[in-house]
């Protein structure tokens, strides 16, 4: 008997149109998240629905507006779906892919249960998101055995929790480095997405606090699972094989909320850059697997007027893995693997 196998991509999702109204819905849905927004709930409610989303999510629609395309509708959304083909073609008939959003379509309600339908003996379950966070990874992951908890059959499952060290995933970062010629520039950042240090403080069990695990220069037993030290190492790997002087990168991070979030921030480091006469940049974004609002129009925009305001002349974006044929191939290594 053959085993009835399916590859569950999960990745973060996006709002159903640039609409206010969809955005807003989509914002509401998002924040309301335990994990996301990681205060008690009475709070997290009045945050959400009272101030941010009512306030956000005209400004959220403009920018998702900038991005839109009106053929393919999202980009996250429509290089997911890609992804998600390609996979398929990738692994043959013998296994099926399916795809899944953590917040909006196509919801992990309504793929998981015509999955139970469908009654797979195994799943395996690949969040898109190389370094583990609580608020993408731990939430996907939380969601997903949440419902298939109430199954009355429950298949063997395997799960992927992150891959940042995973060789394959560095030679696609360093792949599309490939594709520039790094000595053309003034200096290269490599900007991921941030986190309030309060969240990656909690991955800690010892008593200490992630700054006191010297995150940035090394991978321990204790700190595998910290967001902070998975992105020094990320960069560390793609740097080693790229061959970037120590001095002619940084790593930061990006789209924060407040300043207790993990330092330093993207958009002041550009401003540095600029007024100490950098006058081209490069920036990776190997937090994000599929080109999104973040990486698009916060880098590709808007810190494209920031480095300019202040003098420097070319922000270039490194673009990422989307759905190119390494990253299906490595997707679907590290999915069969054992």
């Amino acid at each position: 008997m053959k085993t009835k196998t399916a590859i569950l991509l999960l990745n973060l999702g996006t709002p159903d149109s640039p609409s206010r109204w969809h955005v807003a819905s989509y914002l509401k849905q998002f924040l309301s998240d335990p994990r996301v927004i990681d205060i008690p709930w009475l709070a997290r409610k009045i945050l959400v629905n009272c101030i941010i989303v009512p306030f956000r999510s005209g400004n959220s629609s403009k920018l998702y507006k900038a991005i839109w395309d009106k053929q393919t509708g999202s980009p996250l959304l429509k290089h997911t779906l890609d992804l998600q083909q390609k996979l398929q073609a990738a692994v043959g008939d013998e296994i099926k892919v399916e795809m899944a959003m953590r917040y909006k379509s196509p919801s992990m309600d309504s793929v998981l249960e015509q999955m139970r339908k469908d009654g797979y003996h195994k799943i395996i379950v690949f969040p898109l998101f190389p370094q583990y966070a609580s608020s993408s990874t731990g939430s996907a992951l939380q969601r997903f055995m949440e419902i298939v908890s109430q199954w009355w059959v429950i298949p063997e499952i395997k799960i992927i929790s992150q891959y940042f060290d995973n060789e394959d995933f560095i030679n696609c970062i360093v792949n599309r480095g490939k594709n520039y010629d790094l000595n053309q520039y003034d200096h290269i950042i490599f900007s991921y997405h941030g986190l309030p240090e309060r969240q990656v403080d909690k991955v800690y069990n010892d008593g200490y606090l992630c700054k006191d695990h010297d995150c940035e220069q090394s991978l321990t037993e204790t700190n595998y699972y910290c967001y902070k030290a998975a992105c020094y190492e990320t960069t560390k790997a793609v740097v080693a094989k790229l061959n970037i002087p120590e001095d002619k990168y940084t790593v930061s991070f990006q789209s924060r909320l407040s300043k207790k979030w993990l330092t330093p921030f993207s958009d002041q480091v550009i401003e540095d850059l600029a007024k100490n006469g950098a006058k081209n940049v490069l920036v990776f974004s190997p937090a994000f697997t599929a080109d999104c609002l973040e990486t698009i129009y916060e880098i590709g925009t808007e810190y494209q007027e920031i480095f300019h305001q202040h003098g420097g002349e070319k922000i270039q974006l490194v673009e990422s893995l989307n759905s190119g044929d390494d990253w299906v191939q490595t997707i679907k290594h590290i999915a069969l693997a054992n």
